[in-house]
């Protein structure tokens, strides 16, 4: 019987989110801040606010949470989303992961300390109470063991698993039913092989929906053996791009969740990371439920 509707699993980091006005600076230059705000980082946490604030019950589990002044913000923030962190107390000792943005006109910069979350390890191994309690998992695969234990353990109770940007080679593709893989991942691990046939490798590795995204160009997406399919990201003009991809993912969570055919699924991510793109900050202008609605019937979808 399920206790929660997700257990999300991966990075939670304190962010500070600096709006700059018009480019980037050059070396030794200057740009004027327009904005600060304080919000949440890592792929887990944004992805569970999107998720909570679109109706649904999240238990959020990772990277650990320090006894400091920015562990002690970042669980205000999410308790204020009514996110259950009850799994990451405040650790004496332990370094609150922490990340700075500069939000540019086109371009985020991100300056951050997840290096020294993987040097010192400091993460929870995940709890198999709380992933058979949930229908489905919201996994960072960013935590080697703990990530793949994970997916064993809910692929092992029958539960859906959503991941993002690992190797088409990472175990644990084989226990997952959705794996979204951004443009600058691939870039990142795969400069000068094919897109197609990295796809490929990717739907070999995986029973699961199979997801690139480039931005604002066209999604692909199918399934093992399936011909890949493409959706064309809703137009919009960007304010923020950050927490985009961990918007795009959450609403592959809810897709999955709710059973969708695969094409309603990424509408609905697709409209969730347009909104939460064109607002100012990040993730904490993540939509309503209602609010999606509301997009897709005025994009006649």
């Amino acid at each position: 019987m399920s206790i929660f509707d997700v257990y999300s699993f991966g990075v939670v980091s304190c962010s500070t989110l600096y709006r700059v006005r018009g480019d980037f600076p050059a070396p030794e230059g200057y740009a004027e801040i327009d904005g600060v705000d304080y919000m949440t980082g890592g792929e887990a946490a944004n992805s569970s606010i999107v998720l909570s604030r679109l109706g649904l019950s999240v238990k959020l589990d990772g990277s650990w949470l320090g006894d400091d002044d920015a562990g002690r913000r970042t669980r205000t923030f999410l308790e204020s989303n009514r996110i259950d962190i009850s799994r990451l107390p405040p650790r004496k000792g332990a370094s609150s992961v922490q990340e700075v943005v500069f939000a540019a006109k086109g371009t985020r910069t991100i300056f951050g300390t997840y290096c020294r979350l993987h040097e010192a390890m400091h993460w929870n191994m995940p709890d198999e109470a709380d992933i058979t309690g949930a229908k489905v998992v919201c996994l960072d695969p960013f935590f080697g063991a703990a990530s793949r234990r994970a997916a064993e353990m809910a692929a092992g109770a029958g539960v859906p698993v959503v991941t993002v940007d690992c190797r088409h080679d990472d175990p644990l593709l084989a226990d997952t039913s959705a794996v979204v893989v951004a443009e600058s991942f691939l870039r990142e691990n795969y400069a000068g092989v094919r897109p197609d046939e990295l796809f490929r490798e990717y739907q070999r590795s995986t029973e699961g929906l199979v997801l690139f995204t480039f931005g604002d160009r066209e999604i692909w997406y199918a399934r093992s053996a399936e011909p890949v399919s493409t959706f064309q990201p809703f137009p919009i003009e960007p304010v923020d791009t950050t927490g985009g991809g961990d918007s795009f993912r959450a609403g592959v969570v809810y897709g999955i969740l709710k059973g969708w055919p695969d094409r309603r699924t990424i509408e609905f991510a697709a409209a969730i990371a347009a909104i939460v793109c064109t607002r100012f900050p990040g993730v904490l202008g993540a939509p309503s439920l209602a609010e999606v609605h509301d997009f897709l019937r005025a994009h006649r979808v």
